[in-house]
């Protein structure tokens, strides 16, 4: 028995799962679905590998990565893995996967392909991630339960004290609207019915980003209705990396029951599809189905090189700006104090961040991958999306 360490709060918990029941390995959930000593044990064991006191087993991990809360995924035979995307790849290259039906989640003889699926996989989980959290904590701000399942879902650890995650886990998350892009406006009073805790917040200096999100979120919508109507997946008739990491993100919001409804009114495909893996059904899927890499994936790569690829750039550049001047904190440490901060542009809506060193190393494995494959590939992909040749980058621009 595996243990997927994390909550179904998590969009990036639901991709792991997605991954392990496509797989057919069998799983559980912790610590929701253990003991209390189940519970304790795996945490330890979480928190000793965080340390540096256990090894990991899967992936490297650089000085550019951070340590997620959620999830991990640990094996019976002492197996430490994280990170939602390295877990799919190391189930197509090492991982136990005994369906009969497995089919490679990377396609490694279609370089092409392969760069394609890695590009919507990881634009949906930078991307992906802002959207689907400001869906929760400002679209569903009035109808989500997200605490109360998470109290539920943490009680084995707990114990009674998970009651407190009820109120604390959502003023938490609204506090951090703003570091995941979502930025109220500074006159806005759309929620003052709300406790002030569960207010989407301004920010001094901050443009407001709400109208630019939900713009955002419109046209992903958009781009995979027309897939999902006709495919059982979003590149054809095979589960790919792909199709968790569209399924976790927009998963995740299956129980906020506004941003579900705005799904369901602009996406009906989408959503019955999403409702469809949620419950484990991959009906359609044929490990011998072709994937498909046509025009109908213009929209799709289109929405990928108009929000994802600048917005990578720009962090990626700050980056290397600070860095030059001195700058030695990032991520969420530095935004709280104010600090490595960068001020950018996004569908001609202006924008303020900080720089997050995850996404440097996402921008440069990218980079390094677009610039590995054959002109020909290069090509092909570019007269489907002609702004991935942004991705022409100096491999020292970018260490």
């Amino acid at each position: 028995m595996w243990s997927l360490w994390g909550a179904d709060l998590s969009p990036f918990a639901l991709k792991v799962e997605a991954l392990l029941r496509f797989a057919g390995v069998p799983f559980r959930w912790l610590p929701a679905s253990g003991s209390a000593l189940q519970a304790h044990r795996f945490n330890l064991r979480r928190v000793r590998l965080v340390a540096g006191r256990l090894p990991l087993s899967w992936p490297e991990k650089t000085p550019l990565d951070e340590f997620p809360l959620v999830p991990f995924l640990f094996g019976p035979s002492g197996e430490n893995l994280y990170d939602s995307t390295a877990i799919g790849i190391w189930l197509d290259r090492t991982g136990p996967h005994p369906a009969a039906a497995w089919a490679p989640l990377l396609p490694a003889d279609e370089p092409a392909l392969q760069f394609a699926l890695r590009l919507v996989d990881e634009a949906l989980d930078e991307v992906g991630l802002y959207l689907v959290h400001h869906n929760r904590w400002v679209v569903s701000a009035r109808d989500n339960d997200a605490g109360v399942r998470l109290a539920r879902q943490m009680r084995p650890l707990l114990g009674p004290a998970a009651r407190l995650l009820t109120r604390r886990f959502p003023a938490r998350q609204v506090r951090r609207l703003p570091y995941l892009f979502s930025v109220a406006p500074a006159d806005s009073h759309a929620f003052a019915d709300l406790p002030a805790r569960l207010r989407p917040p301004a920010r001094e200096g901050f443009p407001p980003t709400h109208a630019l999100l939900e713009k955002i979120f419109s046209r992903l919508l958009r781009a995979l209705e027309p897939l999902l109507s006709v495919r059982p997946f979003v590149f054809g008739e095979r589960f790919s990396l792909a199709d968790a990491s569209v399924y976790g993100q927009l998963g995740m919001n299956r129980s906020d029951p506004s941003a579900w409804a705005w799904i369901g009114r602009e996406a009906p495909a989408t959503r019955a599809w999403i409702e469809r893996l949620a419950a484990g059904d991959f009906s359609g899927h044929r490990a011998a189905g072709p994937l498909a890499l046509d025009a109908a994936l213009t929209p799709l790569l289109g929405w990928v090189s108009d929000t994802f690829l600048p917005l990578m750039r720009q962090n990626a550049d700050a980056w290397l700006r600070q860095g030059s001047a001195g700058e030695t904190i990032f991520n969420e440490k530095a935004f709280d104090a104010g600090r490595a901060l960068y001020d950018g542009t996004l569908l001609g809506q202006p924008f303020r961040s900080v720089v997050k060193t995850f996404q440097v190393r996402v921008w440069r494995d990218l980079g390094r991958d677009w610039r590995a494959l054959a002109e020909c590939d290069r090509a092909r992909l570019a007269a489907l999306a002609p702004t991935l040749r942004h991705l022409d980058i100096p491999l020292e621009d970018v260490p």
